[in-house]
């Protein structure tokens, strides 16, 4: 595949170690409950030319955020292909997020802020105070991603567009109900979001939305398709989710459906996907 032949962006990777931050979320998850670091991503990575890579945030305790920006800068340090980090910021402790943002925007590395939606009340993305947040995140030159599942899509759309000025990236596809084989009202909120020109797509997670012992490569084409078809080759950008992709396959073959679904592409609209799009959308 022409892919292999670029210099790839992985635009969405976790790396964690649960003796020195502590995820909760991990707790009830034995397999990913134990460190993930740069020697396991490139052993998990053979064969395939990352050139660089995102570090996003990873749900530790709130009152660790900089000690997980300090975790990934020492990554950094043992791994050059560390092109950015999406750091976590607590958007629902205005008082704090001031000094937060500002701490997190004076290191070079910290391209994008995330504070997850996933998992809270309907309306939470759109409170005012969390619309401020955004909107501060923004300000400072910085991506906001949007981690959120299907049914707060509606949500994100309305936060999106009361922040005409913040770049955002949505995280996953917006995680449709691919085991449940359903693709509305996921496929119009999606043509809603790829309306506001400020939002990329991470075509990345899909694997875990699928059934994680009986998915095929089939379940996934209508929503990665969708995307493409809304988000236009311009705005769709390469991602793992690597090592939340480990609880339903590998890395290998994430890669190869993507190169599967990219193969008819022109070259430019490879290294865009590939490369370009992710770059220019965290201003790596």
């Amino acid at each position: 595949m022409r892919s292999a032949l670029l210099g790839i962006v992985d635009a969405h990777v976790h790396f964690w170690d649960p003796s020195v931050l502590r995820y909760p979320w991990l707790e009830g998850l034995p397999s990913l409950d134990r460190p993930f670091l740069p020697a396991a991503y490139t052993s998990a990575t053979s064969g395939i030319p990352i050139e660089s890579m995102m570090l996003v945030e990873a749900n530790c305790l709130p009152h660790q955020t900089l000690g997980e920006a300090d975790f990934f800068e020492e990554a950094a340090g043992l791994d050059s292909r560390v092109a950015g980090i999406v750091a976590f910021a607590s958007l629902t402790t205005p008082a704090e997020l001031d000094v937060t943002l500002d701490a997190l925007a004076a290191r070079p590395l910290v391209k994008g802020i995330r504070h997850n939606i996933q998992g809270e009340a309907a309306g939470f993305c759109t409170r005012p105070s969390f619309v401020d947040g955004v909107r501060k995140v923004g300000a400072r030159g910085l991506t906001f991603d949007l981690c959120a599942t299907h049914d707060r899509l509606r949500d994100v759309v309305e936060l999106v567009r009361l922040c005409p000025d913040t770049r955002f990236v949505l995280d996953h596809c917006g995680k449709p109900a691919i085991r449940d084989r359903r693709l509305d009202p996921w496929r119009t909120d999606i043509a809603d979001l790829a309306e506001c020109a400020n939002v990329w797509c991470k075509l990345s997670g899909l694997v875990t939305e699928a059934s994680p012992t009986e998915w095929r490569e089939a379940d996934l084409v209508p929503y990665a398709s969708h995307v493409v078809e809304r988000f236009g080759t311009e705005r769709v950008m390469y991602g793992s989710d690597w090592p939340v992709l480990t609880l339903t396959a590998d890395y290998a073959a994430w890669f190869r459906f993507t190169e599967w679904l990219t193969n008819g592409w022109s070259d430019a609209e490879q290294r865009a996907f590939y490369r370009g799009n992710a770059l220019r959308a965290y201003g790596a």
